[in-house]
């Protein structure tokens, strides 16, 4: 782990730039540190941002413009002389500028055309990359779906961050593999994955909600109605589905549901009947039987269920929020400047600080489980 912290090495990092043992600790702190996690968040943004500008011409009115703004046809000729020398000099630089990105993006090892791919090793049976049948290993290309049957299974090396294991009946295709952007599609089936590097840079898209790999292990499940399970064994994982967001911890599950998207998240070892009310908050339509379900919900809660009844907040409607509210302060006092009103009305940084002070609590006893050196031994 660095010493200190690594906020210099972002960029080279978003770019495959740094050799692997540097991006390797590079990983490992970055999974750690609050502050450099969101300083890479934001420049991993501006990447993004940056890649989707459009090129656009100077119209052949602005020289005109330029030229009367300079004065005398002399000072005209004069000056132009030295903008053209400056054109040209500026011109050189972006031109071997942008022939050492390309060099950089598509003639390294990191980042170059074999990584179009990924490395496909066949782990039982005979899976297929199209109609391809695997015997050994094979490469997955962007577009191409990976298919096991009932007796096979396979591995997927998630570039050099990581690794999938693809269990058997289940149906995945690479759809990006940018240095920024590691995405599969899980059709159906269930899948496990190791991921060491910094948050949001591998995602599983499903029918019901895309996962965001946090830095962590688990494990993700979509049967053939889109129904999906999210379990996750190490770090944490978010599950979104447009302004719909799940952060789901170590030792804790969510569902997810087509045209409703991920649930709220629960911890395994709650109760049967708390788990049991909540399937029905999230998904039941019958107002009264909601309602039920969530007094039952906060009688079975417990100081860990926090986890539980902050997503509910801004989930219930307002009738039920105070109750779950008065649920969570029990458990939870809010902190400093976090008011039960600005609660109530899902003032947004209200909720962000009561959560930050509520997560060391969900991960209470879980971070010396999964450090980033297990995670490693994990794959």
């Amino acid at each position: 782990m660095f010493s200190k912290h690594v906020t210099r090495d972002i960029s080279a990092y978003c770019h495959g730039e740094l050799p692997a043992e540097e991006s390797r600790r590079f990983a490992e702190h970055i999974i750690a540190c609050a502050k450099c996690r969101r300083e890479f968040e934001e420049i991993k943004l501006g990447i993004k941002l940056a890649e989707q500008l459009p090129q656009l011409s100077a119209p052949e009115s602005l020289w005109k413009g330029i030229e009367t703004s300079l004065g005398t046809e002399r000072e005209i000729a004069a000056r132009r002389s030295v903008w053209q020398v400056r054109v040209v000099a500026v011109a050189a630089v972006l031109i071997v500028v942008g022939g050492l990105g390309v060099w950089w993006f598509w003639g390294r090892g990191s980042y170059g055309l074999e990584n179009e791919s990924w490395l496909v090793q066949q782990r039982a049976g005979a899976p297929r990359i199209g109609s391809e049948r695997i015997t050994k290993n094979g490469r997955l290309g962007k577009g191409e779906w990976l298919e096991t049957d009932g007796s096979s299974r396979a591995q997927i090396a998630v570039g050099t961050i990581g690794t999938v294991d693809i269990d058997e009946n289940t149906r995945v295709r690479l759809l990006e593999t940018e240095p920024t952007d590691h995405r599969l599609e899980l059709a159906r089936g269930k899948m496990s994955a190791v991921i060491l590097a910094p948050p949001r840079l591998f995602f599983v898209n499903t029918p019901s909600a895309v996962a965001a790999d946090l830095g962590c292990a688990y494990t993700l499940e979509v049967d053939d109605h889109g129904v999906g399970k999210l379990r996750v064994t190490a770090g944490w994982v978010a599950l979104e589905l447009k302004d719909r967001e799940s952060i789901v911890p170590a030792d804790a599950a969510c569902e997810t549901r087509p045209e409703v998207g991920p649930g709220t998240p629960y911890f395994e070892d709650a109760t049967p009947s708390f788990k049991d009310a909540l399937k029905l908050v999230d998904f039941e339509h019958d107002p009264a039987v909601k309602k039920d379900a969530l007094t039952v919900l906060l009688n079975e809660a417990r100081p860990r269920d926090t986890l539980t009844l902050w997503h509910l907040l801004a989930r219930v409607n307002e009738t039920d929020r105070p109750p779950v509210y008065e649920a969570l302060a029990k458990y939870a006092p809010p902190p400093a400047g976090v008011t039960r009103e600005g609660v109530l009305q899902l003032d947004r940084a209200m909720l962000e600080r009561w959560k930050n002070e509520l997560q060391n609590s969900w991960s209470l006893g879980v971070k010396g489980k999964y450090s980033p050196k297990k995670l490693m031994k994990l794959r």
